[in-house]
């Protein structure tokens, strides 16, 4: 097992460059459907968009992503309901559990032009290395002159949001064992570089969208000028969306939401660990008079319209952030958006034109936030000044970042 995991942690030379054909055979190696989160819809987005672009693609999934121990939820979406079109050319070989699996994996994939493997957490990483290993092994058998598989890592945190002992040192082995590392902000792309990570091209490309239940019709503007206006006396309805975890910082809006009678906040999802019970700690307070409705569970794409349709402001109170399609999401759904100033929100939100931004760790910003979304005319405004939603532009730039064809303004050296 030591000689395995040396070989593993051996950092390869970079491949010769070569011209990126108008037809790839792509693989792309994450989660997808029917496990839940952001990045399985995203993976599988990402698939799609990659095979509307013209090239041969092969999504490579997990039957069994991660332990119990580490994912004390349900991993997979209730009923097997998707959030959108699971990918038709779908395999399933890889088991956190199998170490085999990662071997013949990689082995499956020597023939192909281009890996994208989808890195998120550091326990991952063993299993991932020994993929792309075992893609370079079995590559060169291949007949002379024939191009090797060019192995690009799609990183959505480049330093874990919870820090974990050896995780910093796992993700870095993992983005130098790759050809080229695609992040979602500048941020990122720096943190990559403090990692040591200047042999590899690093490219900078927005997160595409990849909303739960598809884009509403309208959505956007048309859709928020079709709500009824808030009437004097109505609660501002507040609502935050998506599991509950501490750098989410959903405590703190509860907290704030002490200081604002007129408000209410709804927390939509799952809700273990320390970070859940906080949560609910704070919505039994007396202090809050049944002010905050305590939603557990996961929140299935089918169900967020009419989520989002009994609100008014969608908000993002998190303490750190890197990228995200929450603010998107609001904004296709007609809400103005209260996010903090950190990963991309500054990005997303136009402070004072279609939501408001504060600092983070804040709690007195939050209550000045929220007696303004609170105040007259204020919420009418902020719909006013929601933007348009665009959903191919985002894809077509994440597609040319991942096969090669990168914008001089998005990369990041």
């Amino acid at each position: 097992m030591d000689l395995l995991m040396a070989e593993l942690f051996v950092v390869p030379d970079l491949p010769d460059p070569i011209e990126t054909p108008e037809r790839l055979r792509v693989a792309v190696v994450g989660p997808s459907h029917p496990f839940k989160g952001g990045v399985a819809a995203h993976t599988t987005q990402t698939a799609h968009a990659l095979a509307a672009a013209g090239h041969d693609v092969e999504l490579v999934s997990w039957s069994r992503l991660y332990p119990h121990a580490l994912y004390p939820g349900e991993q997979a979406v209730p009923d097997g309901g998707p959030d959108l079109p699971p990918f038709p050319n779908t395999t399933r070989p890889l088991r956190w559990d199998r170490p085999n699996s990662w071997w013949s994996t990689g082995k499956a994939l020597r023939d192909v032009d281009l890996v994208v493997i989808v890195v998120v957490v550091p326990v991952q990483v063993p299993s991932l290395l020994a993929l792309v290993r075992s893609i370079r092994m079995a590559a060169r058998g291949r007949r002379v002159g024939a191009a090797k598989p060019r192995i690009v890592a799609i990183a959505h945190n480049v330093v874990p949001h919870e820090t974990h002992p050896g995780g910093e040192f796992l993700i870095r082995q993992m983005l130098r064992s790759v050809d080229g590392i695609v992040v979602h902000s500048a941020e990122q792309a720096r943190l990559a570089h403090e990692l040591g990570l200047d042999r590899r091209p690093v490219v900078t490309v927005p997160l595409a969208p990849h909303l739960p239940g598809g884009l509403p019709e309208p959505a956007g503007r048309q859709l928020a000028a079709a709500r009824p206006p808030r009437s004097a006396g109505d609660p501002l309805r507040v609502l935050t969306l998506g599991m509950v975890r501490d750098y989410k910082g959903y405590d703190l809006l509860i907290e704030a939401a002490k200081g604002v009678p007129e408000v209410t906040v709804t927390v939509a999802g799952e809700q273990w660990g320390a970070a859940g019970e906080r949560v609910r700690e704070l919505a039994a307070d007396p202090a809050l008079a049944d002010r905050v409705n305590v939603l557990p569970g996961y929140v299935a794409g089918v169900d967020i319209p009419a989520l989002m349709a009994s609100h008014d402001v969608l908000a993002l109170p998190y303490r750190h952030a890197t990228a995200s399609q929450n603010v998107l999401l609001g904004h296709a759904h007609g809400l103005p958006v209260l996010a903090t100033g950190v990963g991309t929100f500054p990005d997303d939100v136009h402070d004072g034109v279609d939501g408001l931004l504060v600092p983070p760790d804040d709690v007195p910003a939050l209550v000045t936030a929220l007696k303004q979304l609170a105040a007259p005319g204020e919420l009418d405004r902020l719909r006013a000044g929601l933007p348009d939603i665009d959903l191919a532009g985002p894809w077509d730039r994440y597609v040319e970042a991942l096969t090669g064809v990168v914008p001089v303004e998005s990369r990041q050296l």
